[in-house]
């Protein structure tokens, strides 16, 4: 993942989480504009702990930010677990019947 869609990413999950650039940053420990900056900045990276920060301030794990498709991370989450309870015997038969509807 390059650095545009990392920012990309943590812009997005921040507007997810319902939290403006500046409050992040507050939240974060951070001056009232470090998001703001980091957003409009590309070149701009955070450090690691600063990024466990916002991931953790926005209420995403590493698992889902990192996920091929962000915004599928949940339904493809449920159906993992869902999944987890079939007998291995059912899960080729059921995927395959879902597949053929």
């Amino acid at each position: 993942m390059d650095l545009k869609v990392l920012i990309e990413r943590i812009s997005y999950i921040r507007n997810r989480a319902h939290l403006s650039a500046r409050k992040l940053s507050l939240l974060i420990g951070k001056n009232e504009g470090y998001i703001h900056m980091l957003e409009q900045n590309k070149n701009f990276a955070p450090t690691f702990d600063t990024f466990m920060e916002i991931l953790k301030a926005c209420n995403t794990t590493a698992e889902e930010f990192f996920y091929y498709d962000i915004n599928e991370y949940q339904n493809d989450r449920e159906i993992i677990m869902l999944l987890k309870n079939v007998k291995d015997e059912q899960k080729k038969t059921a995927i395959l019947t879902l597949l053929e509807k």
